[in-house]
C-alpha cells in the first residue's frame, strides 16, 4: 500500500482547506484510514480515523470544524477543513493501519496564518 497525500498550503484563519489522500489501491473496506498532524516539537497526533468497521472518530480540537469522507472507489480520503485557527497549522500525514501495522504517507503541510 502507498500513500500521496495532497492539498496544504496556506490561510487565513477561519479559511478552509481540503486534504486529499490516494491509495494504490481500494484498500478501505480493510484498513482504517485517518490523519494525523504534527508541530515541531510535539508528538505526532490523531487528527481523524475512519475504520474500516465504518465508524468516524476525531480529535475534541476539531470536532465540527473537520470532516472526513471517501470517494465510491474506496481509494481516496478526504479531510474538508473549515474555521481553520492557527493552532492547526502543521504537518498533515495520512495513515492507513491493519492488524498494527502502519502505511504513512509523506507529510503535507498547512500553515493558518494572516
Amino acid at each position: 500500500v502507498q500513500l500521496q497525500a495532497s492539498g496544504g498550503g496556506l490561510v487565513q484563519p477561519g479559511g478552509s482547506l481540503r486534504l486529499s489522500c490516494a491509495a494504490s489501491g481500494s484498500i478501505f473496506s480493510r484498513y482504517d484510514m485517518g490523519w494525523y498532524r504534527q508541530t515541531p516539537g510535539k508528538e505526532r497526533e490523531l487528527v481523524a480515523v475512519i475504520l474500516s468497521v465504518g465508524s468516524t472518530h476525531y480529535a475534541d480540537s476539531v470536532k465540527g470544524r473537520f470532516t472526513l469522507s471517501t470517494d465510491s472507489a474506496g481509494n481516496t480520503l478526504y479531510l474538508q477543513m473549515n474555521s481553520l485557527k492557527p493552532e492547526d497549522t502543521a504537518v498533515y500525514y495520512c495513515n492507513a493501519r491493519r492488524f498494527g501495522a502502519d502505511v504513512w504517507g509523506q507529510g503535507t503541510l498547512v500553515t493558518v496564518s494572516s
